[in-house]
């Protein structure tokens, strides 16, 4: 038994496909299915059911997996620790980060990065709160950006940021005027939410009071994955929506003249850094937190005046 083989019989649970799962350890077919073959025959079990089509794990195999994973994190670590011992600042960094913060974060950031940590290779997937706890866990990322509390004991979280939220279109007429507003000006019946599955739209129904409402009182009947839709279709004045500060400041002159400023104490959401509780990149996570702090608005760093909405309902 080898770490290759602990890694081919990973890939090929996660690919459940025998030429998907070599492609993704950049060998041959016949290669993987040999070295498997061969790890089944010295541990005198079957790891997978390969009469099945997607191949699946046997019941022995999946718990072997499983060990194999903790096999593979834990060697990893060895290498992490002599790059933490000897001051170095490189490596991969997997990092998860939620769709509602990725297109604005990431370009305030991203160079400055790359250029000052040269030898560090970033990988990021755009994910909702639920796919990046799962991946944190199970090893298959190491770091997330993403709004927090989450509440789970079993992960470790650090807060960056708070950010802000505006009211994006036209209010209710009795508040058209007004410098500040209370989410009783919004005209829900008009409001504009990200589909169902990211933590923004959970936030925004805490932040409008929607949850004590039915939906076909509400009549929202559009909803969206992405910001950028949103806010076309408010441009369209097909609707309201509510829109957090870094795409308030990515936005022109005229747009922001449609954005009101809520009373205070200002909501917002948190934005951190959650990571696995037994996770070792320490410097690598430090070097990530060190440059999104060092491009973000001083006036997001701070608490004061401001009440932070829930993550969930």
């Amino acid at each position: 038994m080898n770490i290759q083989q602990l890694e081919y019989i990973v890939s090929l649970d996660k690919h459940r496909h025998f030429l998907k799962a070599s492609e993704a350890c950049f060998i041959t077919q016949a290669t993987l299915s040999g070295m498997i073959k061969k790890l089944e025959e010295e541990l005198n079990v079957i790891l997978f059911d390969r009469s099945k089509q997607p191949v699946r794990p046997t019941d022995i195999g999946m718990k072997i997996i499983e060990q194999a994973k903790i096999a593979l994190q834990e060697t990893n670590k060895i290498k992490e620790i002599i790059s933490e011992e000897t001051g170095e600042v490189r490596g991969d960094l997997r990092i998860g980060i939620i769709p509602s913060l990725a297109p604005y974060l990431l370009p305030l950031f991203i160079k400055d990065f790359m250029t000052n940590y040269n030898e560090v290779k970033l990988v990021i997937n755009e994910l909702t709160t639920e796919k990046i706890q799962e991946k944190l866990k199970d090893g298959s990322i190491d770091v997330a950006i993403l709004a927090i509390p989450l509440l789970d004991k079993g992960l470790k979280e650090e807060t960056l940021f708070y950010e802000e939220f505006y009211h994006y279109g036209d209010l209710n007429s009795a508040a058209a005027k007004k410098k500040y507003i209370v989410p009783e000006d919004i005209n829900t019946d008009k409001l504009l939410l990200l589909e169902e599955g990211h933590c923004l739209r959970n936030q925004i129904v805490n932040l409008c009071e929607l949850r004590t409402k039915s939906a076909s009182d509400l009549k929202i009947d559009y909803q969206s994955g992405s910001i950028e839709t949103l806010k076309q279709m408010v441009d369209l004045n097909m609707g309201t929506t509510i829109l957090p500060e870094l795409t308030v400041l990515a936005l022109n002159m005229e747009q922001k003249s449609k954005t009101s400023r809520f009373v205070s104490p200002y909501p917002v959401r948190e934005i951190g850094l959650v990571y696995y509780n037994l996770f070792v990149k320490k410097r690598l996570v430090e070097a990530l937190k060190k440059s999104i702090l060092g491009a973000i608005p001083e006036t997001m760093l701070s608490k004061k005046n401001i009440a932070i909405i829930p993550v969930k309902q």
